[in-house]
């Protein structure tokens, strides 16, 4: 790219590459202005510690930056420990629940090897907002709240449905995007991404700045991504997404369960399909020309394919239809040792199994898979969440929970 200090590409290709896809770019002229300075643009991007893992709808805003630092600018991401522990009201309906600063730390840790699956060391700035936040004094805190007001606050359309509603909406919600804003002021951005749920904090940046004299970024939104079930955007807490760190089995069976109104959406945010190439399949699909299934299993391995390299979304969906057409476990299933801590003297609880095998991430979570019928012990369903085995009548079985995850117990 030559100097890696300035971006070569013209302006002009350069705002086409950056405004695809998105959903607001406000102001609409400015992205062109500030490509026209020509110099690296510092890029924000905030995201909050609180959960484990980076799912396809974090990637879109993801991909969006490193799309940037593939252009010469500098993508500066933001882990917000400081502000996860505030919470985020943005598209809630209720308050969230606060994260203590250890909860915060450890999901901080575990995502920032993610977010270098989409992202390039070069040119990119990590930050916490713990830097500037936490030892913020209290006129510093009173002349945020100076910049706005309630009655702006309760423009928001979250805030405005809770507060018709009679619903508490507390004082430290509407901190956040005081809060959130204030991080553009620290890195001094010129653009801030996010979805389109967090139009509001980003416009609120721009007020900061301007309070700061320094110039205003320009807010870019991408669109929010739909998770499994069709309908909610992806969620961790609501179990509707795919992780870009699971394993390619995992991603490619969940993404063949998206309903076929999402194959075109995921196949625009989630892959590096070329546009005209989602376009063709936009009209074949229109036109019965083309097979819905075809172009799930399609948009499926380049999703796996792009987080785990090229073939993995094929060895992937051979793997789907050795358990899901022929009924088959497969060959390589993973064996693992009854672990020490699953066990009471000779007695193996369930719950404990799963959850020390791998097959869940925590003892509700195991429990509610037996409950949902979801856990096989040699292809017989289990459904006492309470149960146990002795160790040795369990060697050698298969213990799976879903349609994709097994291992056998040595």
């Amino acid at each position: 790219m030559g100097d890696p200090a300035r971006p070569v590409t013209p302006v002009a290709e350069q705002l086409a590459a950056l405004v695809a896809d998105a959903a607001d770019i406000v102001p609409e002229h400015a992205l062109r202005e500030k490509l026209e300075l020509g110099r690296p643009l510092r890029v924000k991007l905030g995201l909050d510690p609180t959960a484990p893992a980076v799912t396809l709808g974090w990637a879109v805003v993801l991909r969006r930056l490193r799309r940037f630092q593939d252009l010469g600018h500098i993508a500066v991401l933001i882990v917000g420990d400081y502000t996860a522990r505030v919470g985020d009201p943005s598209g809630r309906s209720e308050m969230r629940r606060q994260l203590s600063k250890e909860e915060v730390v450890g999901y901080a840790e575990r995502l920032l090897a993610q977010f270098r699956k989409v992202l390039t060391d070069e040119r990119l700035e990590i930050r916490r907002n713990s830097e500037w936040l936490e030892d913020m004094r209290m006129d510093d805190v009173l002349g945020l709240t100076a910049s706005t007001t309630v009655a702006q606050m309760l423009q928001r359309d979250d805030f405005a449905q809770r507060h018709a509603a009679g619903a508490p909406i507390s004082l430290m919600e509407f901190m956040y995007p005081l809060l959130q804003a204030y991080d553009s002021v620290a890195v001094r951005a010129d653009v801030e991404l996010g979805g389109t749920d967090q139009l509001f904090n980003l416009l609120v940046g721009r007020q900061l700045q301007r309070d700061h004299d320094q110039d205003p970024q320009l807010a870019l939104t991408m669109p929010l991504l739909e998770g499994l079930d069709g309908v909610q955007k992806m969620s961790q807490s609501l179990g509707n997404y795919v992780g870009i760190d699971e394993p390619a089995e995992e991603q490619f069976g969940k993404l063949m369960s998206i309903p076929d109104h999402l194959i075109v959406k995921y196949l625009r945010l989630c892959t590096a399909m070329p546009a005209e190439e989602v376009d063709a399949v936009e009209r074949g699909l229109g036109e019965g020309s083309l097979r819905p299934n075809d172009q799930k299993r399609r948009m499926a391995r380049l999703v796996v394919d792009l987080y785990h390299g090229d073939g993995a979304g094929a060895q992937a969906e051979s793997r789907f239809d050795i358990l899901h057409k022929e009924h088959r476990v497969p060959d390589d299933v993973p064996e693992r040792a009854i672990p020490q801590e699953a066990r009471r003297g000779s007695v193996v609880w369930l719950p404990r199994l799963l959850v020390a095998t791998g097959l869940a991430s925590s003892n509700a979570e195991a429990r509610r898979a037996v409950q949902g019928g979801g856990v096989r012990l040699d292809g017989a369903v289990l459904d006492d969440p309470q149960a146990e085995f002795e160790a040795d009548a369990l060697r050698g079985k298969i213990l799976a929970v879903g349609r994709r995850r097994f291992v056998r117990l040595v």
